[in-house]
């Protein structure tokens, strides 16, 4: 249920719990425990160790539908896979085995169309069971590298959004088969229909962990290889220069600013142009650069002219 409500740090937790009781599964994901009072929000996560910023954004997001984050860069990565790891030992240890074990018993396992649902229901859980798995062995760890400064130049991120998606068709046709298909006697049609409600909300609760993941885990994830990426290109480049052998050479004031003039993409000639010098002298400052420096692409003077302060890496499009 949407309430509509952005919920800050200085809300009362219990009042979030009364206005969407759904958002108890949550807490236990968070590794939130209950027997908080009256506290905020912030002091209830302060005194369990969350991160508050992390669990209003999913919590505004996944309840609210709020998608606009202020910062990505804020968001904590342990607290998310905390939330996300929690999220599969639910689902896969709980959830969907109690659905199974629920429709078996409702279901007579003699009859051909009660072993078509069962196999369906089978099925979707395998894939299910698969998809978080591969995020398990393939994804977490990953993301825990990152972490540790390790990056890893055969995956990212955006690898597996591309083939991130919710596992759903099998899930429709079963609640239909129940639906249309399976008149029942009264005992079996209750305990049938208290079943096909916990699919309905086990469908909910997937979808939401989905767009959790799409929206808020890939997003920041995304965040913080970039700031790899820019510190990763910074260091190795700043230990190339400063291991030239020609690196305590000095760079002229007019060499630096044919360096800056490479960087900003200009040509020889435009260089020239604004230094008021001929594209010839443009020509021999470069080797006179490309020599002391041992550095001959454009690409690798742009990192020269960032560790040494010659540009700004805000301005530089790396």
């Amino acid at each position: 249920m949407r309430m509509h409500k952005m919920y800050e740090a200085d809300d009362k937790m219990i009042s979030l719990i009364r206005d969407n009781y759904d958002l108890l599964q949550s807490l236990g994901r968070f590794g939130i425990n209950l027997g908080f009072g009256d506290k905020t929000v912030k002091e209830v996560c302060e005194s369990q160790s969350v991160d508050t910023y992390t669990f209003l954004a999913v919590v505004n997001f996944a309840f609210n539908g709020y998608r606009d984050l202020n910062d990505e860069g804020r968001l904590s990565i342990p607290t998310l896979l905390q939330y996300l790891e929690a999220s599969h030992e639910y689902f896969l240890n709980f959830a969907l085995p109690t659905i199974r074990k629920q429709l078996a018993e409702a279901l007579d396992e003699n009859d051909n169309l009660a072993r078509l649902i069962l196999k369906l229901y089978d099925e979707y859980a395998h894939d299910i069971r698969n998809h978080m798995k591969y995020e398990e062995k393939t994804v977490f760890p990953y993301v825990e590298a990152l972490q540790a400064g390790k990056a890893d130049d055969g995956y990212d991120i955006e690898t597996f959004s591309k083939h991130h998606g919710q596992t759903d068709v099998k899930l429709r046709e079963l609640k239909n088969i129940i639906l249309k298909y399976l008149p029942s006697d009264m005992l079996h049609n209750n305990q049938l229909t208290a079943t096909l409600y916990n699919i309905y909300n086990c469908e909910t609760w997937l979808g939401q962990h989905a767009e959790v993941e799409e929206h808020i885990f890939i997003p920041a994830i995304m965040k913080l290889e970039q700031r790899m990426k820019q510190n990763d290109i910074s260091v190795k480049i700043s230990n190339m220069i400063n291991q030239s052998p020609n690196s305590n050479e000095l760079i002229s004031d007019r060499e630096k600013d044919v360096i800056i003039g490479v960087v900003q993409g200009m040509t020889n000639k435009e260089i020239a142009d604004h230094l008021f010098i001929s594209a010839n002298t443009v020509i021999t400052h470069r080797r006179n650069i490309a020599r002391k420096l041992q550095i001959h692409s454009p690409a690798g003077l742009t990192i020269y002219a960032i560790v040494n302060n010659l540009v700004d890496i805000s301005s530089v499009k790396l």
